[in-house]
């Protein structure tokens, strides 16, 4: 019965014509000891009576869910940095997790965070250096920082830290701090990446990202360590290249094939094998989703690991969409669903229809494009999820 009251009172709170008296008492209610439905904790746009009513809640619960809301305005937020409850200041400092990759955070002050770094609790100085909201003028402030876990934070920003900044990490006394820079670095000085290649913690990676000298790529060839990061080396030379793309190891022939410098016939001559789970994770891809011609390759490729890198975009242009909206890809269609504010109707209907339950409720409730009530085609896909693929006891959106 509690479940049953829970689950009616958050349906309550995520209606936007809640009467503002109403409001103020979900936001009041202990719900049984588990706090307000989480609803309305996180409604956008609460007024200032609501946000004064949750500051003074008595459960810390629900002060950790407004901490963590994608809905509040970050000053909002920032109001809870002294809260007494170390949970509602870890959830502070992480912010909000978000699943929706529509939803942009705004980042708390940087003042808020500065002190939210000198918590005396550790799990909170954990939280905000872990955090993906936080602003890149903050984070370029960490490189001076005495807590060396805030100067290897600094080093993830490493284009934009100022020359001064680079050299010192690179001379930082925190070893781990320095090799986390040199392996930064490395992409465009071969001296470090002979340095970090000596060095099992980070070979790996220096063969992958490092700028080589040749002497140094025909010993990793030879030695086959870590093969498949080196054949996604940028500087890899070409005639190396050739040589892996023939390699025994179906995984360093899979990382060649998606080399960005590659034409289409090269690359589909590769024996490469792609598994139906690969969801495409083609770093010059994801680096480029807001680069037309970078976009254009990928989705005009045969390469199904390119397409699905590029559905992660939502800047594609119609004509691309349109593309990989005909591939029927299952991930490609996941992708496009959840990112894509434009994805055709059809994509939205065989993703509804494919995933059933949670996933297919949030797609019909939040994206733009998902066709409204009366749409036949639409009625007829969820009438069919509801008798053949719904999950027994439960139930489509309201949209039939």
């Amino acid at each position: 019965m509690v479940a049953l009251h829970a689950s009616a009172l958050d349906g309550v709170a995520g209606n936007r014509a809640l009467p503002a008296e109403l409001l103020l008492r979900l936001l009041a209610s202990d719900g049984g000891g588990f706090g307000p439905p989480r609803r309305a904790l996180q409604r956008t746009g609460l007024p200032e009576a609501a946000i004064a009513v949750i500051m003074a809640h008595p459960i810390p619960g629900a002060r950790a869910e407004f901490a963590m809301s994608a809905g509040a305005e970050p000053a909002q937020r920032g109001r809870l940095v002294d809260d007494p409850s170390p949970r509602v200041r870890t959830a502070l400092a992480y912010g909000p997790e978000v699943y929706d990759p529509r939803t942009e955070v705004a980042p708390l002050p940087d003042a808020v965070c500065a002190r939210l770094l000198d918590d005396t609790e550790p799990s909170v100085r954990a939280a905000l250096l872990d955090s993906p909201h936080l602003a890149p003028s903050f984070v370029v402030s960490l490189a001076t920082h005495h807590d060396p876990a805030a100067r290897r934070r600094a080093v993830r920003a490493w284009e934009t830290l100022p020359p001064g900044d680079r050299s010192a990490l690179l001379a930082d006394p925190d070893p781990e701090v320095r090799r986390a820079a040199a392996l930064r670095e490395c992409r465009r000085d071969a001296r470090l990446t002979a340095e970090l290649l000596r060095d099992p913690r980070s070979a790996a990676e220096a063969q992958r990202r490092g700028l080589l000298h040749r002497a140094d790529a025909e010993r990793c060839v030879a030695e086959r360590t870590h093969l498949a990061a080196l054949a996604e080396n940028p500087s890899l030379p070409a005639d190396l290249v050739e040589r892996l793309a023939v390699d025994a190891d179906e995984s360093v022939r899979l990382t060649v094939s998606l080399r960005p410098e590659l034409d289409e016939t090269w690359r589909m001559a590769i024996d490469f094998t792609t598994e139906a789970h690969s969801r495409g994770g083609v770093e010059w891809v994801r680096d480029g989703l807001a680069d037309p011609q970078v976009l254009r390759r990928a989705v005009t490729s045969a390469h199904p690991l390119l397409r699905r890198a590029a559905a992660q975009s939502p800047h594609l242009p119609p004509d691309l969409l349109s593309l990989l909206a005909r591939t029927e890809d299952p991930l490609v269609d996941e992708f496009l669903g959840r990112r894509h504010p434009d994805t055709p109707e059809k994509v939205l209907l065989r993703v509804f229809a494919r995933f059933g339950a949670t996933f297919s409720a949030w797609i019909a409730e939040t994206h733009p494009a998902f066709p409204v009530r009366g749409s036949p085609r639409a009625t007829r896909t969820i009438r069919t999820v509801t008798t053949v693929g719904w999950p027994s006891g439960t139930r489509p959106p309201h949209l039939c």
